[in-house]
């Protein structure tokens, strides 16, 4: 009975060894199966801010100023294209000195059209099939209307805010800018999965406009990454969870931050700051990319 018993524990302890080799083949096919995202920085020109104390509740920037960069991107997947964000306006392309808005609060400037981007990496603007706009504000927007023919995947809110009478009255070259994109996806004012495989996420986080959005893009090699569109502009508003004066709720942008941190967290998320000149340094410039 002793040798039965024996055996036994030995074809279990055998069985075990096998069950668990295979268990990690299937992990390793797993991890083998992810799909190729590729992920291409743009520039969609610069914004320096005269007047920094726009970007907190206090007097901390009171007299300050600082040069933010204004990034847009491409992410290609097997199951189609994304552009994130889309810049400055190009009108100010070919224009002799950056231009000032009249308040004196921001001076902006743009070198290059996104066609002429796109083309360094053998695209054009029909191959985008999908625009994602972190917000609608006028330094993501810019050549929004160029990608007509794609699929503008937006929340609800966002939505239903841009595209309201008082908004196309009080800001028509916000409504302008985007008043070509007529093949629309709403969505229900939650995350949305872009190609359902969880590579490229819409994640909702309402509070610098209705409709904010950041995106979570996992790439196989770089690993789970997160663009903050404008959750937080610099570092030390991430920092210190500042709040920018002109955001639409302070305690949804406040609720939303501690969201994002908890998911980058969660996820093992290396966040990139969209305004931030040193975290666009830190990306490969096109043609080349992250994978």
């Amino acid at each position: 009975m002793k040798k039965v018993i024996a055996v036994l524990f030995i074809i279990g302890a055998f069985a075990c060894k096998d069950a668990k080799k295979e268990t990690a083949e299937a992990e390793t096919v797993t991890k083998e199966a992810k799909p190729e995202v590729k992920l291409y920085a743009f520039s969609g020109g610069t914004v320096n801010a005269n007047k920094l104390e726009l970007f907190s509740q206090d007097t901390t920037y009171t007299g300050q100023s600082k040069e933010f960069a204004d990034a847009f991107y491409v992410i290609v997947h097997p199951k189609g294209t994304l552009m994130w964000d889309a810049g400055l306006p190009e009108s100010l392309v070919g224009m002799d000195a950056p231009y000032t808005s009249p308040d004196g609060a921001f001076t902006v400037s743009r070198k290059d059209s996104v066609a002429n981007q796109l083309a360094s990496i053998g695209m054009k603007p029909e191959d985008i099939d999908f625009i994602g706009l972190s917000h609608t504000h006028f330094d993501h927007i810019g050549h929004a209307n160029q990608l007509a023919g794609s699929t503008w995947l937006v929340q609800e809110k966002e939505y239903d805010f841009v595209t309201s009478e008082e908004n196309q009255k009080n800001n028509p070259d916000i409504y302008n800018s985007i008043k070509d994109l007529n093949i629309i996806k709403k969505i229900a004012n939650t995350d949305y999965d872009v190609f359902g495989d969880g590579t490229v996420v819409m994640k909702y986080m309402p509070g610098h406009t209705p409709g904010h959005q950041v995106l979570y893009v996992d790439l196989a090699e770089h690993g789970p990454m997160l663009l903050s569109g404008d959750m937080y502009h610099f570092y030390e508003n991430r920092e210190y969870r500042r709040v920018p004066i002109f955001n639409y709720d302070v305690a949804q942008t406040k609720a939303s931050m501690a969201a994002f941190e908890e998911f980058a967290e969660a996820n093992g998320a290396k966040v990139y700051l969209q305004h931030s000149k040193e975290d666009f340094e830190k990306l490969p410039k096109a043609p080349n990319y992250l994978k």
